[in-house]
């Protein structure tokens, strides 16, 4: 059974004056303010949406 890898985003900037679709970006992630994390399967759906916000979010793997 192989384990299921993860990883953890954290939003460290500001969604204001951001294009509507990268805020709504973060929403799907589960991102609300500056500072908060949340620990996500590493999937390709998941990696393509924090590619195209990778200025706002840092990404952490865990093992």
């Amino acid at each position: 059974m192989s384990v299921a890898k993860k990883i953890r985003v954290t939003q460290v900037r500001s969604k204001a004056h951001r294009l509507q679709a990268h805020k709504d970006t973060l929403r799907g992630l589960g991102l609300r303010r500056i500072g908060h994390s949340v620990e996500l399967q590493d999937t390709p759906e998941v990696r393509g949406m924090v590619r195209a916000i990778g200025y706002l979010v840092r990404v952490e793997e865990l093992s």
